[in-house]
C-alpha cells in the first residue's frame, strides 16, 4: 500500500489523561476505511502518478513566492498613493495566506515531497509568515486532524470566551450576538499568533488541556529565528525606508486581513451545521465510529469544481479528502473527491458539500447564530 495515501497515517499521538479528560478512542477500522484505501491507492496505481513531488506544486510555489516578493519590493521602494498602498498590503496579505494554504500546509503534512528535508523547508515557511511550524504541527497535524470537532481535544474549535462553535462548550450571554461581532474578531487571529499564542504554548508546554513537548535544539532555534525574521521583514526593514507609524499601520492591516482569510476558510469546513460534534464517553473515551467515518462526519467540502478557489486555497475546499488523506498533495483532491464520495455512498456515510463559497459562509453564519441562541445553553 502507498503509505502516503493511508488515511491512518496521520501522526496520531496518545496523550495521558489530563484532569478528567480521557483521550478519545475510535472504533476499529472497518470496511469503509479499507474501501477508501483500496480505491485511492488503485487510482494512483492505475494512473501511474506520484502522490507527491508534483511539478504543478513546484510551479505554484514559485508563482506565490514571486508575487509576494514583487508586492513587498514595490511597497518598500516605490512611492505610492495611499489607496495603492492599502490595496497592495491587502494583496500581499492574501498572497501570504496562499503560501500558508499551499506551501506550508502541504509541507507540514509531508504531502509536498517524499523527501523529508523538502517538507521541513516548506513547512518552515510558516515561521517566516508569523507563526510557529512546531506549534502548528502539534496543534493542527496531531490534535485537530486526529480529534476533529471534539471539544477539549481539538483546539482549533476553541475560540475562547468570545466564540462558541461546539455544543459542548459553555454558552455566555455575549454569544447571543457572535454571528455579528465574530467576523472582525477573526482578524485578531494572526496578531495573537505572532505576539502571544505561540510564545505561551511553548512556555507552558500545553495546547489547551493537552500537553505538548517544548521545542529543543533546531526546533527551538527555528522558533526564535523565524519570529525574529518575521518581525524583521514586516517592521524592521520597512522602517528603514518609511515612517514607523506608516509601517505599523500597514503591518496591522496586513495581519488583520490575513487573520480573517485564514479563520473563515478553516471555519467553513467544521464550524457549520452540516458537521457533527461527537462527544466521547466520559469514562472510557470511546466514540461510536472509526477514524475515517469520524473525519467525514465532522468535515464539509465547499466550492468543489472551482479551479480558481482550489488553486488559491491549496485544496482546502476539499477538506473531506484532505482529512482522509493528509499526506497526499492537494493538487490531487479534485480527482479524488468523486471517488471518495462514491465510497461514502456505498457505505451509507453522509458526504456534505456546501456548493459555493458563499453558501459555506452562510452556513457558518447560521451555525454561529444557532450556537449563540439562549435555547442552546449547555
Amino acid at each position: 500500500m502507498n503509505s502516503a495515501s493511508n488515511p491512518a497515517q496521520n501522526e496520531p499521538v496518545e496523550t495521558p489523561v489530563i484532569g478528567h479528560q480521557v483521550s478519545p478512542r475510535f472504533e476499529r477500522s472497518d470496511e469503509f476505511e479499507a474501501d477508501l484505501r483500496r480505491v485511492v491507492d488503485g487510482y494512483f496505481q492505475e494512473a501511474g502518478i506520484s502522490t507527491r513531488d508534483r511539478l504543478s506544486m513546484f510551479l505554484k510555489t514559485a508563482v506565490l513566492l514571486s508575487l509576494a516578493g514583487m508586492a513587498y519590493s514595490t511597497l518598500l521602494f516605490v512611492a505610492l498613493p495611499f489607496w495603492a498602498v492599502v490595496a497592495l498590503v491587502v494583496f500581499l496579505a492574501m498572497v501570504v495566506a496562499g503560501i500558508g494554504f499551499n506551501v506550508q500546509h502541504d509541507g507540514g503534512h509531508h504531502a509536498y515531497s517524499r523527501h523529508h528535508w523538502i517538507n521541513r523547508l516548506a513547512a518552515a515557511s510558516l515561521d517566516l509568515i508569523g507563526a510557529s511550524s512546531y506549534v502548528w504541527r502539534w496543534k493542527h497535524d496531531v490534535l485537530h486532524h486526529m480529534y476533529v470537532n471534539i471539544a477539549g481535544h481539538d483546539t482549533d474549535i476553541d475560540l475562547g470566551p468570545f466564540g462558541r462553535v461546539s455544543p459542548d462548550h459553555p454558552r455566555r450571554m455575549l454569544h447571543r450576538f457572535q454571528h455579528l461581532y465574530i467576523w472582525p474578531l477573526y482578524g485578531i487571529l494572526a496578531l495573537k499568533w505572532q505576539w502571544f499564542d505561540d510564545f505561551r504554548d511553548v512556555l507552558v508546554g500545553r495546547l489547551g488541556a493537552r500537553r505538548m513537548p517544548r521545542p529543543k535544539g533546531w526546533d527551538l532555534a527555528l522558533f526564535l529565528l523565524g519570529r525574529l525574521a518575521f518581525f524583521g521583514w514586516t517592521i524592521g526593514i520597512p522602517s528603514l525606508f518609511h515612517p514607523l507609524g506608516s509601517v505599523i499601520a500597514c503591518y496591522v492591516l496586513g495581519s488583520v486581513v490575513l487573520g480573517i482569510v485564514l479563520s473563515v476558510v478553516f471555519q467553513l469546513a467544521h464550524a457549520v451545521g452540516e458537521a457533527q460534534f461527537p462527544t466521547p464517553d466520559p469514562v472510557t473515551g470511546k466514540l461510536d465510529a472509526g477514524w475515517a467515518r469520524h473525519q467525514v462526519r465532522t468535515t464539509v467540502d465547499f466550492s468543489r469544481g472551482n479551479a480558481f478557489v482550489t488553486w488559491c486555497l491549496g485544496g482546502l475546499n476539499y477538506q473531506i479528502e484532505h482529512h482522509l488523506f493528509p499526506r497526499i498533495s492537494h493538487v490531487h483532491y479534485p480527482a479524488l473527491a468523486p471517488l471518495v464520495e462514491a465510497v461514502c455512498l456505498r457505505h451509507g456515510v453522509a458526504y456534505h458539500d456546501h456548493g459555493g463559497f458563499w453558501k459555506g459562509i452562510a452556513s457558518h453564519y447560521r451555525w454561529l447564530r444557532h450556537m449563540g441562541s439562549p435555547a442552546q445553553a449547555s
